[in-house]
């Protein structure tokens, strides 16, 4: 079942920012997800996100999801989206009825 890696945030700085996304592509390519989301200008219908920027990662499965973010070559960049930003992200399967 296809899980999703969902992060919503406000981007403070944009070089920083930039070297993550840069770094942070070949990792989700070797992990075989997909982008299926880049929107920098995200629009607000409900509730009160943190900022503007959504992205949207597909994944085969919540293993391989989790396997991409624990990954040592992940984990070196993390902390540049970490530091640069301000919001939150959530793994979500394609459909968990709980």
């Amino acid at each position: 079942m296809a899980a999703y890696f969902i992060a919503q945030y406000v981007v403070k700085d944009a070089d920083a920012y930039r070297r993550y996304q840069k770094a942070a592509a070949p990792t989700v390519q070797a992990a075989g997800a997909k982008l299926v989301a880049f929107d920098a200008a995200s629009e607000v219908i409900e509730g009160a996100p943190p900022g503007p920027q959504t992205i949207i990662l597909e994944f085969p499965d919540t293993e391989a999801a989790k396997a991409w973010y624990d990954s040592p070559e992940y984990q070196e960049i993390l902390g540049l989206r970490l530091e640069n930003t301000d919001g939150f992200a959530v793994l979500a399967q394609s459909f968990n009825a709980g």
